[in-house]
């Protein structure tokens, strides 16, 4: 009894029941990180497919191409996606700022992200807009949900575009990034018809690592944008 009160005021454990060190749990961007370097895809998440495809393409396929087209020798200096900004203009927000929470809503469903609300950085008096006033709704992609976004948006809903016959090759800001814009919500099948009360626009901006807008073409071609021919 004594011998068991001493190890309990002296911190000691039994013998026999010693905790093993656990080791330092990797972050996500440091596994992804290590797969760049090491010219391996990194482990997808076992629950999403979607992305697992995109980001598997990449590595595999996308990558290997652009490194023979630009001749490249390195890995990590073949363009990439680095984020995607979606962003949805609510004009009629400056009369009823009611207009911001469901805009919020539909480009959560259709990113999967919580958006943040855009607001004027300067006051307008033509266009009835104060500095600080609510005006849209943006959310910004990257990693894992940014792989999975631009598979639905290439496969699924530009597809959906009536008489769709590709998006333009010229929209291009000089520095590899690409803005597309999109009329209506409707194309992205999370968006229940039944439910909309005004059709409203957006621009989604593909931020890529390319250093021309050349390599930025030609990564979005071969990860599956149906440019116009």
């Amino acid at each position: 009894m004594a011998d068991e009160k001493k190890q309990k005021q002296g911190g000691q454990k039994p013998q026999g029941g010693q905790a093993k060190p656990q080791g330092k749990k990797a972050k996500p961007e440091e596994v992804e990180a290590a797969a760049e370097h090491s010219g391996k895809p990194a482990r997808p998440k076992a629950n999403n497919r979607e992305t697992a495809r995109m980001r598997e393409r990449y590595y595999k396929e996308v990558r290997p191409a652009l490194m023979k087209e630009f001749s490249l020798e390195n890995p990590m200096a073949a363009p990439k996606l680095e984020k995607i900004i979606v962003n949805m203009g609510v004009g009629e927000a400056t009369q009823n700022a009611k207009l911001i929470d469901p805009a919020a809503s539909e480009v959560q469903q259709i990113t999967g992200q919580k958006p943040v609300i855009t607001k004027a950085r300067k006051s307008i008096a033509a266009f009835k807009v104060r500095e600080g006033m609510p005006i849209g709704v943006m959310v910004t992609l990257r990693g894992d949900r940014m792989y999975e976004f631009f598979d639905r948006l290439v496969n699924v809903a530009l597809p959906r575009v009536r008489d769709f016959r590709g998006v333009p090759t010229k929209s291009f800001d000089g520095r590899g990034n690409y803005t597309l814009g999109v009329r209506d919500q409707l194309i992205f099948p999370e968006i229940d018809y039944a439910k909309v009360e005004k059709l409203k626009g957006m621009n989604i901006t593909i931020v890529t690592t390319a250093g021309s807008d050349d390599q930025a073409r030609s990564l979005l071609k071969a990860m599956g944008m149906p440019f116009r021919q």
